[in-house]
């Protein structure tokens, strides 16, 4: 029995990476054997196993057959007599197909090594084929590596699975995990482009590809294609370091400007209602975590009041923090302000302009906390005030403090 390191923690430090995840592939073993030793299974559909002390993952070598379409369509077959190079085989790409043993000798019956250096994603056989999954991975991994390409008979494999339905059969699960994790890479955008170039991203995202080639008025938006500007956003919440759900709203903040009438354009007005409604259904489709669904649909629905926001007086300050519920969830405003920031730098020429809007409406937001909502009401009560009049005299109360901020 022989264990081996395999995939992202080699190729990674291979890369000059350090801090991946390790996992193991044991080759010649059983999970009696490796029970015995004091490894704990863990596996569904497949033999894993957690090391006793480090805890790291132990897979038997394994390898799989198609039954059916989609991700869990699979036959598993992990026996002793299944060899390193079968094992890696199964793999998705060539840069994960490496495996390295205890004495640091690396095996790369593919490749692997190859096109790191060539800056190459290719997958490892016909086998990519079987798992739609692998499409998405494939697209994360040019969001993580920007300066990869995709290998022409990858692309070209990537576009028949698509032209098969092999997509379609993707559950919500996976594709949110991939897209998720595809969002926090270092250049978000290229995800878009490989989905976009197989066809892929039409059938898991077709709000998103929809944006592509709709125009945009030039003297907001000097790089003038709608599918191009949300790229650029993507990327400036990569360099602004934002949190996924901050990543996520700028995905969806303008969903709507893919429906705009033809006559319209490239005028979008109404668009931000109908981003709202189209990220909604987007979230429900690929069951998007409520946090992420809620700040989304916020960005979406008001973001065009946000970035406007500089000429407010006080009356529109307090009626647009009430909208964003921003005085009961102040964390939740700050990011919907992040998002419009990254929106404002995803302009061609725009990137590393000042967000005025972002501290003038936080410092606002500021001020009617500093009003004691609690005495205001009380004393409200005992000047024999009910119901909408208390609420009037908090407003009120809030007004005189977003105005004397204003000064």
């Amino acid at each position: 029995m022989k264990t081996y390191l395999v995939g992202g923690a080699v190729r990674d430090a291979l890369m000059g990476f350090a801090g991946s995840d390790r996992d193991w592939v044991v080759v010649g073993g059983t999970p009696e054997a490796l029970v015995a030793q004091g490894y704990q299974p863990v596996g569904r559909d497949f033999p894993v196993f957690l090391h006793p002390n480090t805890h790291e993952e132990y897979a038997l070598a394994r390898t799989e057959r198609k039954t059916a379409r989609g991700y869990h369509g699979f036959a598993i077959h992990a026996s002793p007599d299944v060899t390193l190079e079968e094992d890696l085989a199964r793999r998705d790409l060539t840069i994960n197909a490496i495996a390295q043993d205890e004495h640091g000798h690396r095996t790369d019956p593919y490749g692997g090594e190859r096109d790191i250096a060539s800056k190459v994603l290719r997958h490892v056989t016909d086998a990519f084929r079987e798992d739609p999954v692998r499409i998405l991975r494939l697209a994360r991994f040019a969001a993580r590596f920007p300066d990869f390409t995709v290998a022409p008979e990858t692309m070209t494999l990537m576009r028949e699975m698509v032209t098969e339905g092999e997509v379609d059969a993707l559950v919500s699960e996976r594709v949110w995990q991939e897209l998720s994790r595809g969002l926090m890479c270092t250049r978000p955008s290229r995800m878009l482009q490989v989905l976009r170039e197989c066809g892929a991203l039409q059938r898991l995202l077709p709000e998103v590809d929809q944006l592509y080639g709709v125009p945009q008025r030039a003297e907001y938006h000097p790089e003038i294609d709608t599918g191009i500007h949300l790229e650029m956003v993507l990327d400036a919440s990569a360099r602004m370091n934002a949190p996924l759900d901050v990543r996520f709203a700028c995905l969806c903040h303008d969903l709507g400007k893919g429906t705009t009438s033809a006559d319209v354009l490239p005028r979008h007005i109404g668009h931000e209602r109908r981003s709202e409604k189209l990220t909604r259904a987007l979230c429900t489709r690929w069951r998007v975590p409520v946090e992420c669904k809620e700040l989304a649909e916020l960005v979406a629905r008001e973001h065009g009041n946000i970035h406007q926001s500089l000429g407010f007086g006080a009356e529109a300050v307090l009626r647009l923090l009430v909208r964003c519920d921003a005085m009961r969830r102040p964390e939740r405003f700050l990011l919907a302000l992040q998002a419009c920031e990254c929106d404002a730098r995803g302009r061609l020429g725009k990137e590393h302009e000042a967000y005025m809007q972002g501290p003038r409406l936080a410092l606002l937001l500021k001020a009617t906390q500093s009003v004691d909502s609690a005495s205001v009401s009380a004393q409200a009560l005992q000047d024999g005030l009910k119901g909408p009049a208390v609420g009037a005299r908090l407003d009120a109360a809030r007004l005189t403090a977003i105005s004397a901020a204003l000064l």
